[in-house]
């Protein structure tokens, strides 16, 4: 059995590669693919085949595809211009014949609407029209994505966003990454879509205690409006269209569309996902 991960030049990408070789899949059978292979060079060093993988050049995925039997699609990472590239990574799945195929979609993708949405539900929709079997592994946010956050908080005592008392059930990257290496590795799953999560859907006001004991400092949680963003953003060299993309995020998840948390990838993990306090600490600057 082949394992293809794509875009494993990445964040999640390498924990991908990572997770499977914890996995027990041996390094052989571990295809690590990168728009800029030698970002995985390091792979190659540990008996792991890496290749070129452009989702906008067709030519490169099909090559990366031989001989492989699974794939981990993981998105890409320009909204609004990754539907195309997708696309040309499901045609040359379904002509490889791959008997599974993992995709890394948005939280609540084709049950909410919001801006970052429309591109994975697209997506979702192209890979069950292709009859490729397939997991859909929806995720929440990651702890890393608060990484700015918590080094303005290091610095001034404070943590700001529009969200109101909106939760928000992330985990950390690793987290993802073993769930998306189990769906792709395990029998049962092909046909479902899981929304996975942290375990506890915090508010800010629980980010701002969580960075207080990370940080050793008091970090209080102050509200913006939508307006007041808007206006930060735009003082600080943010172009129109990426203000009301940020606004309109912070507004989805005003209205709920992270604060699912049902347990379903600690349930699959067999573990509890990272507390938010830990990935607190290790975003530490």
């Amino acid at each position: 059995m082949k394992y293809l991960v794509t875009a494993a030049g990445g964040n999640l990408g390498r924990l991908a590669v990572e997770a499977l070789v914890a996995s027990g899949i041996a390094p052989s059978d571990i295809v690590a693919g990168a728009r800029s292979p030698e970002k995985v060079a390091d792979f190659a060093e540990r008996g792991i085949s890496t290749v070129e993988i452009d989702y906008d050049r067709p030519a490169t995925i099909a090559t990366a595809l031989q001989g492989v039997d699974r794939v981990l699609l993981i998105s890409g990472s320009v909204p609004g211009a990754r539907v195309a590239g997708h696309e040309n990574v499901v045609r040359a799945a379904h002509a490889a014949g791959v008997d599974r195929l993992v995709y890394t979609s948005a939280p609540q993708a084709t049950t909410f609407d919001y801006a970052l949405g429309a591109d994975h539900r697209a997506t979702e929709e192209m890979i069950a029209a292709s009859g490729i079997p397939a997991v859909i592994v929806r995720n929440n946010w990651y702890h890393e994505n608060y990484a700015a956050d918590v080094a303005r908080a290091a610095e001034t005592g404070v943590v700001a966003s529009s969200v109101g008392g909106a939760r928000v059930a992330s985990a950390s990257r690793a987290d993802y990454a073993a769930g998306a290496v189990a769906v792709l590795v395990e029998d049962g799953h092909v046909g479902q879509v899981y929304e996975f999560s942290g375990d506890v859907a915090w508010t800010f006001d629980d980010f701002a205690a969580a960075a207080s004991e990370a940080l050793g400092r008091e970090v209080v949680y102050e509200r913006l409006t939508s307006e007041q963003l808007a206006a930060g953003l735009a003082a600080a060299g943010l172009d129109e269209g990426t203000v009301g993309f940020v606004v309109g995020l912070d507004q989805a998840i005003a209205a709920g569309v992270l604060s699912q948390a049902d347990g379903v990838l600690s349930n699959l993990l067999g573990r509890p996902t990272t507390p938010l306090v830990d990935g607190v600490r290790a975003l530490r600057v």
